[in-house]
């Protein structure tokens, strides 16, 4: 029987499925696991399949479209509704089930290129196809992935009420820049996707083989004296910048996988956080604007 769901997602960016691996996650209340269409070169959703076999019906399984193939082996953008459509049900195909979330990959992509009237025209084609595709019983519900959020706000208010995603994922965690949290909880407040639909991912900021998540002192932010690693604060405090309930990870490690899982439970000072929120907005101003990176 799976344990209570502890809010965190197994992420396959980095990492190849590992029936050892999703075996344990689940004993740990790990219910989700989140890949994409153009993960492992395309292939993520038939490893996956193959690799957890019957397991892959105990999980919440989130996949992303956005990405497809290209020339000499590049990877390109686009928000098309018929490639769209199309790689919604060839995600189905390879993983042998329905995903239970589909999400819009990093939509900002294609929309840096573009004016906001024309980009707002873009994204509702693409949201109205994603909302078709989960009317149609191709998903369980959509949403919208993106790496950075900033370009997103306007051209959403484009799209119908029915065409709004009801799922946000985002970067999330002490790496995160204050205008990329602030418009990540801007674009929840404002189009009404609701605290529990609220995911974050990329906690460590790609890599926890940083020197600064082994040397960092993070205790400040904790109410108590509970053993917590650099690694588990850093985490716990993931679900607070900006405020979310899931966690997307990537890991290979069961004993790395039990900690964050563990981390869940650490009790933080609200306070402490509020005044480092502060710290970095007051830093983002005296800083000169710059264009968003994508």
């Amino acid at each position: 029987m799976r344990r209570t769901d502890r809010g965190v997602v197994l992420g396959l960016y980095r990492h190849d499925p590992d029936r050892h691996l999703l075996e344990h996650a689940l004993k740990l209340g790990i219910c989700g696991v989140d890949t994409a269409y153009n993960y492992r070169g395309f292939t993520s959703h038939r490893m996956l399949a193959q690799t957890a076999g019957d397991l892959l019906e105990e999980f919440i399984v989130s996949t992303k479209v956005g990405f497809f193939p290209g020339r000499d082996g590049h990877t390109v953008h686009c928000l098309e509704p018929d490639r769209l459509r199309a790689a919604v049900e060839e995600s189905i195909q390879d993983l042998g089930r329905t995903p239970d979330v589909v999400f819009l990959h990093n939509p900002e992509r294609t929309l840096a290129d573009l004016s906001t009237d024309e980009g707002g025209d873009r994204l509702a084609e693409a949201c109205a196809c994603l909302a078709d595709a989960v009317a149609s019983g191709l998903a369980g519900a959509w949403g919208i992935s993106s790496w950075d959020p900033r370009p997103l706000g306007s051209v959403l208010a484009a799209c119908k009420p029915d065409q709004l995603p009801t799922i946000l994922l985002v970067r999330a965690g002490l790496t995160v820049p204050d205008l990329v949290l602030a418009a990540a909880e801007a674009i929840s407040e404002t189009f009404g996707i609701a605290a529990a639909e609220r995911w974050g991912m990329s906690p460590f900021g790609g890599s926890t083989a940083e020197t600064v998540w082994r040397t960092a002192n993070l205790s400040a932010f904790l109410t108590s004296q509970r053993p917590c690693s650099t690694q588990q604060a850093a985490f716990r405090l993931a679900y607070e910048l900006p405020s979310v309930t899931r966690i997307a990870a990537g890991t290979s490690n069961t004993e790395h996988l039990t900690e964050l899982v563990d981390a869940t439970d650490v009790e933080l000072a609200a306070d402490a956080i509020n005044q480092y929120r502060g710290l970095i907005r007051a830093d983002t101003r005296r800083r000169p604007t710059r264009p968003a990176t994508i």
